[in-house]
């Protein structure tokens, strides 16, 4: 199995065993200001090398491959994946069947195959329903109900990064090409929101861990925030477990007690666990599309 995931700041890449333990790994830079072709350009390099090594070590073949990308993956056309300039043109599914050459091919949105690597072998098992949050250079959630992720109508259900602010004056949104909430809270809005009121290039790791007191009252109010989103998320969802994922838990304490803060409000507060892919859920997700693809559930 091959799996590739296409990430704002990253792209990272693995070949599996029919157990879905991951087997060779390879991760490179998007380095989105050069825009999409060349981010899948090399990555698709980076895959078949990846797998002519698997293969010559484990003397065998690649029977299928998954990738996955923010955004809303159609065959022609990527939305709501701002992130990296093009992106939302790529015919995504048929560039990486032309470059792999490999008919038998599964493209997912990332945090939707992320809650079915979990759902498989991580935090979400034996939990119905349930939530899995990502926080990382964006925002997104998987809902999971009766052992399925959901779809919704566009295939949109869970993206809570174009939620509106609270008191916000400003109405734009996903019509206007915004996400307001992953403006502020994302991985990435909060490493430029720090910069700017503090100086110099951070990122959100460095904001986060940062003495000055600006930056303490910066992370508080915007998990606060946060934490607003995902409450209303578990009073329409009602789940019995939420798991948190992405960049931002690598400070899960804090984050999980904002959330824990705010989920104590709810008529039904729900377990709330870090995911137990913590940092790589959406490449697992790519593997368990490519699982998925020639051994059916």
């Amino acid at each position: 199995m091959l799996g590739i995931d296409f990430g704002g700041t990253k792209v990272a890449i693995a070949t599996a065993g029919l157990d879905g333990e991951p087997l060779q790994f390879a991760r490179l830079e998007t380095e989105a200001a050069r825009g999409a072709m060349q981010a899948v350009g090399r990555a698709l390099e980076r895959a078949k090398d990846l797998v002519a090594l698997t293969q010559r070590a484990r003397n065998g073949r690649c029977l299928a491959v998954g990738a996955v990308s923010p955004g809303i993956v159609y065959a022609d056309r990527v939305l709501l994946a701002p992130n990296v300039p093009g992106w939302e043109e790529l015919r995504l599914p048929g560039m990486l069947v032309e470059g792999l050459g490999h008919a038998c091919t599964q493209v997912a949105t990332d945090v939707k195959a992320a809650a079915l690597a979990e759902l498989r072998w991580g935090s979400l098992r034996d939990a119905d329903p349930a939530i899995l949050v990502i926080l990382g250079t964006g925002l997104a959630a998987a809902i999971v109900i009766g052992g399925e992720v959901l779809q919704g109508a566009n295939g949109a259900a869970g993206e809570i990064g174009y939620g509106s602010l609270r008191g916000a004056t400003d109405e734009s949104g996903a019509a206007d090409g915004r996400a307001p909430l992953e403006e502020i809270a994302g991985g990435r809005a909060i490493g430029e929101r720090g910069s700017r009121l503090l100086g110099g290039t951070l990122t959100a790791a460095d904001v986060f861990v940062h003495t000055d007191p600006r930056a303490r009252v910066l992370v508080e109010e915007t998990l606060a925030e946060l934490a607003v989103h995902v409450a209303n998320m578990a009073i329409v969802i009602d789940p019995a477990r939420i798991a948190v994922g992405g960049g931002l838990m690598s400070h899960r304490e804090v984050v999980l007690a904002a959330l824990e803060e705010r989920l104590c409000a709810v008529p039904f507060p729900p377990e709330l666990v870090a995911a137990r892919f913590v940092h790589d859920g959406s490449l697992r997700g790519a593997i368990a599309l490519a699982l998925d693809a020639v051994t059916p559930r």
